[in-house]
């Protein structure tokens, strides 16, 4: 047994007067003093994230809300729908009078329209302390204070593929963080094909606390070990120098057109698993003749893959000859998935690694998504962590939660999902805290029209993103460094006490406080707060963690030592491949929770679905939204490297990678030379859904015909009177397109679109997403 299991982390260094703390992006330490917020990586982060220096700047930033405000024409007129959020101005009010009237808007629209008319919008990363964890602490409420809400399921980065998963062949965090792990690819892997790479810059963050990045090491580790890394995606960086990858570019989207053209070499060559195929997957013999072109006339051979993908048909059989035999890794990133048809990479990912008869093996198989967050590939913890009960939602309607434009546009009309037809709700109050749509959504023209038709909206946030822009009631909300939490996550070792660093920015309240306030209005104090402060909620959520160490004879530190220590070691389950190392071990002992208990290449369930656009297997659908005259440019709005999505966007660190204060395209030299674009440049990207501006940086690390340019930047509008303002400031959702991947998963398609190009001669405008309001 691990002889540091219940005790503190020395890497937490805690003198000079620093406390610790920790973030989505790592553990750190921080004091502030005369000389301002400085903050301190973890000593023991082999490769720590310096998104911890976006705090000194952020923390009291012009940016931060300082006191409770309210829309001029919410005040004034009442609520109901107005194309006048996001146009009008604010009124600073006490918090008194902020929550009076929130608390009467809340009461009319229980008792007359019920919480169904609720939407309780919050999208998580808000914090990585568990009891301040604004998702949670909105959903608690609602359930609790108004009977419950209209919800969300899944995320606008697994949309497709956390549908999809399940039902094919094992739950969504078996195939993620019980599955193959960086310690296996750093001792076992002999090659790895990552479809959209495994970038850093997205393993850097977790969706709780996360104390070491481990996966530059791993991949170096294997790399000096042997093991070869093979990257297919339009851009070089998605793997690390460390891998020592070999690029390969295909065509946007032709992920699936690849695959098949590989599988149908293994097999046309007798290098597929044959014995595997029979004894672990379902409806193998259905997805041949698709293959082979016996049930539509086309084989899906090298060289019909070739014309739809644009990679060499030699090049394609090679690549298919390199996995066989081998410890072969295919991975899928979640960048995949986020556009039209996106279940169908996913899937057909699952059937190549199938078709190898490599999963179940240690570092080999299937690991889709490994690499896109930080707790993926990792081992388990063995004690149970601090969680705060979210109450009994009383409301069963739920969306998609890339569909939020569709229901507020769209009450009372149809859709389908999951193999349902649903109904939209009508909603009339939306309630966030924590997240900010205006960067998770799609064509934010549109959002902001949907936005206009509800009565009320909500928001609880620490600066003045576009979110809060658009609201009608605006709460100031604490950052995490302004508040005691305790920062955790199931597949990190480390359980840290996170002190409070500073004292809140003006009137800021933190959200816990501001809807034991509110629920009081509404008569639910008690059953909402269990009569605990935030102090005395911390104590309870961390009694399961120090009762399960006791119960287990390990060193079981009370709430007060862990608290004055900083942190805690707890221990972790071993790294034994999870379900589908079972499965493999025994099939019939440990069946998969698919309809057959098999991996299911053909699904007899989603084929009854009769939805066209997610057949019963995986397929090549032809794409909507490809390159065309007025937009020849495919366009990648992926993951920022200096912040979490939006996140800080006015921290130090974030606004260092901007150039001109513009968040930085990129694209290739030819591209450019065509177009007269200079490295450094500002350009205009604009389609028919809108139009931005961002500076350019030209390099040969991004294939040629695509513009890449990052999520995050806040929505900066030129003039917010029009429809269709162009974004000064380099938002990619000004542009991308808010349809779902398919009837089937309803997700996100935000990854990728098409725009076409030019450079911006004009007097530049000025930047004024960070001014206060």
């Amino acid at each position: 047994m691990d002889d540091t299991i219940g005790f503190p982390d020395p890497g937490l260094d805690l003198s000079d007067g620093f406390k610790p703390h920790t973030s989505h992006w790592g553990v750190f330490s921080a004091r502030n003093g005369k000389a301002g917020l400085e903050v301190r990586a973890y000593a023991g982060d082999p490769d720590p994230n310096g998104i911890i220096d976006n705090f000194p700047s952020a923390l009291r930033h012009q940016a931060r809300i300082a006191q409770p405000a309210i829309r001029r024409g919410w005040l004034e007129r009442g609520p109901g729908p107005d194309d006048k959020r996001g146009r009008d101005e604010f009124v600073s009010v006490s918090w008194e009078k902020a929550l009076d009237l929130l608390g009467d808007e809340l009461m009319r629209i229980r008792d007359t329209r019920g919480p169904g008319a609720v939407f309780g919008g919050s999208y998580g990363w808000a914090s990585a302390g568990r009891l301040h964890h604004a998702q949670s602490q909105v959903h608690r409420f609602l359930n609790i204070a108004m009977g419950g809400y209209v919800r969300s399921v899944n995320s606008y980065s697994s949309g497709a593929s956390s549908v999809l998963l399940p039902q094919i062949m094992a739950g969504y965090e078996d195939i993620t963080k019980r599955n193959v792990t960086w310690e296996q690819i750093a001792t076992e892997t002999e090659i790895v094909l990552a479809f959209g790479g495994m970038a850093l810059k997205n393993s850097m963050v977790a969706g709780g606390s996360i104390s070491k990045h481990v996966e530059r090491g791993a991949m170096a580790a294997a790399r000096k070990r042997g093991c070869e890394f093979i990257l297919m995606s339009p851009l070089r960086e998605d793997l690390p120098v460390e891998a020592g990858a070999e690029w390969m570019t295909c065509t946007p989207g032709t992920d699936t057109a690849l695959m098949l053209g590989m599988v149908h070499t293994l097999v046309g060559e007798g290098l597929h698993d044959q014995a595997f195929l029979d004894r672990y997957t379902e409806g193998w013999p259905v997805f041949l003749r698709y293959l082979t072109g016996e049930s539509d006339g086309q084989p899906k051979h090298a060289e019909w893959a070739a014309a739809i993908c644009g990679v060499d048909a030699n090049t394609i059989r090679v690549l298919a000859r390199r996995l066989a035999g081998k410890r072969a890794l295919i991975t899928v990133s979640h960048s995949l998935q986020r556009a039209e048809h996106g279940e169908q990479p996913v899937w057909m990912g699952m059937v190549l690694a199938a078709v190898l008869g490599q999963i179940g093996l240690p570092g080999s198989g299937y690991a889709y998504s490994l690499g896109a967050i930080g707790y993926y590939g990792r081992r388990v913890n063995d004690v149970p962590g601090p969680t705060l009960g979210q109450g009994r939602n009383g409301v069963r309607d739920f969306i998609p939660v890339a569909r939020i434009a569709d229901m507020l546009l769209n009450p009372g009309s149809t859709y389908r999902y999951n193999g349902e037809t649903r109904t939209y709700p009508d909603i009339r109050l939306v309630y966030w805290a924590g997240g900010n749509p205006f960067h998770h959504h799609q064509d934010i023209n549109r959002l902001r029209k949907a936005f206009a038709k509800v009565d009320t909206l909500v928001v609880h946030e620490l600066a003045w993103t576009a979110t809060a822009r658009h609201a009608d009631i605006v709460l100031p909300s604490t950052m995490t460094l302004e508040r005691e939490d305790i920062g955790y996550s199931s597949n990190d070792p480390l359980m840290v006490a996170m002190h409070r660093i500073a004292e809140p920015f003006g009137l800021a309240r933190d959200d816990y406080e501001i809807f034991a306030d509110l629920a009081d209005r509404l008569g639910a104090r008690e059953p909402f707060t269990e009569g605990r402060n935030s102090r005395q909620w911390l104590e309870h959520l961390y009694e399961p963690t120090r009762a399960s160490l006791a119960k287990r004879g390990l060193k079981a530190p009370s709430f007060e030592e862990f608290w004055k220590r900083g942190s805690l070691v707890v221990p972790q389950q071993p790294d034994d491949g999870g379900r589908l190392r079972s499965f493999r071990e025994d099939p019939v002992a440990h069946p998969l929770p698919t309809p057959s208990g098999r991996i299911e290449i053909y699904s007899a369930k989603i084929a009854g679905h009769g939805d066209v656009d997610c057949p019963g297997h995986p397929v090549w659908l032809e794409k909507s939204d490809m390159p065309k005259p007025g937009a020849p440019c495919f366009l990648v709005a992926n993951q920022p490297v200096t912040r979490l999505h939006s996140q800080l966007d006015f921290g130090g660190h974030s606004l260092g990678a901007k150039h001109r204060g513009r968040e930085v395209a990129r694209m290739n030299p030819r591209d450019a030379d065509a177009r007269g674009i200079k490295d450094g440049d500002i350009i205009r990207l604009f389609n028919a859904r809108g139009a931005c501006l961002a500076a350019v940086h030209v390099t040969d690390g991004i294939a040629p015909g695509v513009v890449q340019l990052p999520t995050g930047a806040w929505y900066d509008p030129m003039d917010p009177e029009d429809d269709a303002p162009l974004c000064v400031h380099g938002n990619p959702n000004v542009l991308t397109r808010d349809i779902g991947t398919s009837s089937f998963a309803q997700g996100c398609t935000g990854q990728l679109t098409t725009v076409e190009v030019e450079k911006f001669t004009g007097n530049l405008p000025p930047i004024r997403a960070f001014d206060p309001v």
